[in-house]
């Protein structure tokens, strides 16, 4: 990659891996599912207005059906979970758990068929350890509430997974501005009920508001135009590495800003899940394509 698109995959990694430290702001105020409705219906308008000032179209309607289905599963759901979730574990501790999301798109791959290679177990057997290693070792230890928020993320790093999988086999027509527009709208419609019911519980501090603006328009609005950028410039198999630097923000932004610590089952946990990666995502034989990596329903799990 070029200096200027090495520049936007840096970026990237930082907006989505300070996902989890603004959500680690926002929940314990706003509340699970407040936060996440603002958070999606924030981040459709602003989607909204770069389209319409690109004049960009974006058809909805026939994809309605299947954005709703794509909405749930690669954002209300896991949304709500993470979001829940931070309320009890670190942001860290969440940047890391959720980094295991390429795995599970390769369990679900193999379970519909796709043959697993040898590396791709190693990565799987890998992963599992490392999970084992920052599950059984948190700071907080073995409490239910550790164990129950753990359980929540990597949940959500399944929906991910499932949400990719949709994406790829279901919405493989479907123009980018529809996908990255249409999911957010389509989770709004999902968080809205459940969000009107626990609004009352909501307490609207500045720093909380702050964060949810933030993850709105920073993690997700603007992420995803610079993801989309990214592909057009330097290819997707390039762009997707982004996955790779998520964790490393998402605990540096933990560290430095909220003054989490670094523990010796999280290094361990974080390289595990890291060599993992890199050998479930390696693919042999042909590239995949731009329309398989591109759609807002393949972006890298962020929150």
């Amino acid at each position: 990659m070029r200096p200027r698109e090495l520049g936007t995959l840096v970026v990237l990694a930082a907006l989505w891996g300070a996902s989890f430290l603004f959500i680690r702001i926002a929940a314990p105020a706003l509340g699970p599912f407040p936060l996440m409705a603002g958070r999606v219906l924030l981040a459709a308008l602003v989607l909204a207005l770069v389209t319409a000032a690109r004049r960009t179209s974006v058809p909805l309607r026939p994809f309605a059906g299947r954005l709703l289905v794509l909405g749930l599963l690669h954002a209300a759901a896991p949304f709500a979970l993470i979001a829940t979730a931070e309320i009890h574990l670190s942001a860290s501790m969440a940047a890391v758990l959720l980094a295991v999301q390429p795995m599970f798109t390769a369990l679900i791959g193999a379970s519909s068929g796709e043959r697993p290679t040898a590396e791709r177990i190693a990565g799987l057997l890998l992963g599992i350890a490392g999970v084992a290693a920052l599950v059984g070792w948190t700071p907080a230890g073995l409490d239910r509430e550790s164990l129950v928020s753990s359980a929540a993320v990597l949940l959500a790093a399944f929906l991910y997974a499932a949400g990719t999988v949709y994406s790829r086999r279901r919405l493989a027509d479907a123009p980018i501005a529809t996908l990255a527009l249409g999911q957010q709208l389509a989770a709004a419609a999902w968080l809205a009920v459940p969000a009107a019911l626990t609004l009352r519980y909501a307490r609207f501090d500045f720093a909380a508001v702050a964060a949810m603006v933030a993850l709105a328009v920073l993690s997700t609005a603007i992420a995803y135009l610079l993801f989309f950028r990214l592909i057009a410039q330097a290819g997707a198999v390039n762009a997707s590495t982004v996955t790779y630097l998520i964790p490393f923000f998402g605990v540096f932004w933990g560290v430095t800003l909220l003054g989490e610590a670094i523990t010796a089952a999280m290094a361990v946990g974080l390289a595990a899940i890291l060599a993992s990666l890199l050998l479930v995502g390696r693919k042999p034989g042909a590239r995949p394509s731009v329309r398989e990596t591109s759609s807002a329903g393949t972006a890298p799990a962020t929150d």
